[in-house]
């Protein structure tokens, strides 16, 4: 269902989306690791390893301890990328890779936040050379994810600058808000993890998404709106987005006055009157 269109005298708002199992079927970051093997940043044992932490997480989450073990493992296994060729991997594997698993249920979502004057913002824990590249593909206005620091020969150092997860996700849906203007009790926000409360409890209008055990017990007391989305889809074989209310409103503007510049010509050939 459409969502009412935003009245532009009032405060501006937002919809804050996870990325893993909200938008995409999968775990981000952990989907590219046979293209990291390719480009040979890791090795065999490392894509098996990647491949179990996959499943581990497609079915049925993962809790803060998995999460924090994900986060050492990744950051080590990372040292030493360089990071020009990580964002090149990235680029030449991402519509193959994460096209096909983008639901088609979120992507309708981004679109009806877009209809309605909304900014969509998508705040993930993956790092920022996968997660902006599929911000851009979906849309979306802005991103926050996971920095890690890169040392002045171009690699990683596999320490990490800013770790989005958690209540960091909350906090900086706040700085958002606070430098963007967006009131964040008419916002939205949707997440498939408990680990993602603070986020979601920080807007006026949570929603847990394919959540895990522990978020669909507090969406549950809570009252939140619980969605199921199981329908990942090619975006291209979508329907075509509709397009946003300026868009619709100049469209309309350019019709009015093709018509009207058709009258004026016609009236300019219509013979005289007797």
């Amino acid at each position: 269902m459409l969502r009412p269109v935003e009245n532009h005298s009032l405060p501006r708002t937002a919809a804050f989306f996870d990325l893993d199992k909200t938008v995409i079927a999968k775990s981000s970051t952990l989907t590219f690791s046979k293209s990291f093997y390719q480009g040979g940043l890791i090795n065999r044992r490392a894509v098996l390893r990647t491949a179990y932490a996959q499943f581990i997480f497609t079915a049925g989450g993962a809790d803060h301890d998995q999460m924090e073990r994900m986060r050492k493992y990744l950051s080590a296994l990372c040292r030493g990328w360089n990071v020009r060729q990580v964002k090149e991997i990235v680029a030449e594997t991402l519509h193959d890779l994460i096209d096909p698993i983008i639901y088609d249920e979120a992507a309708s979502l981004i679109e009806e936040h877009h209809m309605a004057g909304r900014d969509v913002v998508i705040v993930s824990t993956s790092g920022a050379e996968v997660v902006e590249p599929i911000g851009e593909l979906l849309g979306a206005d802005r991103v926050v994810a996971t920095r890690m620091v890169v040392g002045d020969d171009g690699c990683f150092t596999g320490e990490v600058e800013y770790y989005a997860y958690g209540p960091t996700k909350a906090e900086a849906v706040k700085e958002l808000a606070a430098s963007e203007g967006y009131d964040l009790a008419r916002c939205y926000a949707y997440s498939d993890s408990a680990t993602d409360v603070p986020m979601l409890e920080s807007v006026g209008h949570p929603h847990a998404v394919n959540p895990d055990r522990s978020l669909r017990r507090e969406a549950l007391a809570r009252g939140w709106p619980v969605l199921d989305f199981h329908h990942p889809v090619r975006l291209k074989q979508r329907l075509p987005a509709r397009p946003r209310p300026a868009l619709v409103a100049a469209a309309a503007i350019g019709a009015a006055a093709a018509t009207a510049g058709l009258v004026w010509y016609a009236s300019r050939r219509r013979p005289a009157a007797v």
